[in-house]
């Protein structure tokens, strides 16, 4: 396996997959300011009617024909808490 990684200029559009989180499987275009890729995104998702912080850290990137497609996983520790999400599982019978 090789440890290539594929090069980009300032303004260059790279696609962004998310994994794990509210975004799981989400994507977006983002625009490079200072020819790489972002380390760390942070999006502003509603979850259940609140606004909620998700990170997405650790991102790797790979050139698809003319694209460079970035995976980022979410960071749950750097995240804002998704208190709701838990409550409604405890209301399913998901702890018991």
């Amino acid at each position: 396996m090789s440890n290539f990684v594929p090069t980009m200029s300032h303004g260059d559009t790279y696609v962004v997959f998310y994994t794990g989180g509210p975004y799981d499987g989400r994507t977006d275009s983002r625009i490079s300011t200072d020819g790489s890729w972002d380390e760390e995104l942070t999006v502003i998702a509603a979850v259940n009617g609140n606004e909620t912080q998700l990170v997405y850290v650790s991102p790797v990137g790979k050139r698809v024909g003319d694209e460079v497609h970035v995976t980022y996983i979410w960071d749950r520790h750097d995240s804002d808490p998704l208190g709701a999400l838990d409550e409604r599982d405890e209301l399913n019978g998901a702890d018991s």
